[in-house]
């Protein structure tokens, strides 16, 4: 992930994820489109009313409220909510995050989906332990009948083969480095990672798992690369500034200026 990636929110807000190195770039471009922000989040700061189109009241109050971001406020009423990579604790100023950014703990990875499994170890953003695990697990089927109970049978002991394959890559590479792990973070199958977490014998990595969870195609050492970009990034929630209020449309009975008036005689 060379570059930033934004998308939509359902809210209206924005999604966008800037890696580490370009976070200060980010964030000076944002003060310059909104003026500068001030941080911790104070409910009662002051807003340029003149700016907000009347609105005086902060243009996210939801990420106030959020535990997990630090929220930039800016004069015109505009918010940035930054949420720390896994590992990071949320900040109580930019300076802290950035300080962090630049040091951050090793991570465990682990993505999984019915095809293969990835499990690596990073420690900056470098890979420093990998294993790629390939399993075979048969599609869907339209068969019906006893033909596709037997499929169902077939696919849920191969998809337990992939789990049980799964853990043991998982606690031959990670469970070593559980005592100095800042953070395990998964992607792929939600339902796959959950049973693969669950076993006994990964409980000190299930302590570590982060709540994100990285969407990634089939596991692949390419696909772990991405992923270790991914999580090393800043999640930023960006709200926009409240529009300006639209005036009223001017009466049929307002006053013209005499040059309009078709009725006023020429140089008048």
């Amino acid at each position: 992930m060379a570059g930033m990636s934004a998308k939509s929110g359902a809210d209206g807000s924005r999604w966008v994820e800037v890696p580490p190195a370009r976070l200060d770039r980010w964030l000076a471009g944002f003060a310059a489109r909104h003026g500068t922000p001030i941080t911790p989040a104070d409910p009662a700061m002051p807003v340029d009313v003149a700016a907000t189109g009347g609105a005086a009241t902060p243009a996210d109050p939801a990420a106030a409220a959020d535990p997990d971001a630090l929220l930039l406020r800016a004069p015109d009423g505009a918010a940035a909510a930054l949420y720390p990579p896994p590992g990071i604790a949320v900040p109580t100023d930019v300076d802290a995050l950035s300080a962090a950014l630049r040091a951050p703990g090793p991570l465990g990875l682990v993505l999984a989906r019915r095809g293969a499994v990835a499990v690596a170890v990073a420690d900056g953003d470098a890979l420093t332990r990998t294993k790629v695990d390939t399993r075979y697990v048969q599609g869907r089927t339209a068969a019906g009948g006893w033909s596709q109970q037997r499929f169902a049978r077939r696919r849920a002991n191969q998809t337990t083969a992939v789990v049980e394959a799964a853990v043991e890559v998982v606690a031959r590479l990670l469970v070593p480095e559980a005592p100095r792990l800042a953070a395990v973070v998964c992607g792929g199958d939600r339902e796959l990672l959950d049973r693969i977490m669950r076993d006994r014998r990964l409980t000190a990595l299930a302590a570590l798992r982060h709540p994100r969870r990285l969407d990634v195609p089939e596991p692949r050492h390419a696909v772990l690369v991405a992923a270790l970009a991914a999580a090393r990034a800043v999640r930023i929630r960006v709200t926009d500034p409240p529009p300006a209020p639209i005036g009223p449309e001017p009466s049929d009975d307002a006053p013209r200026p005499a040059s309009a008036d078709p009725a006023a005689p020429a140089g008048a």
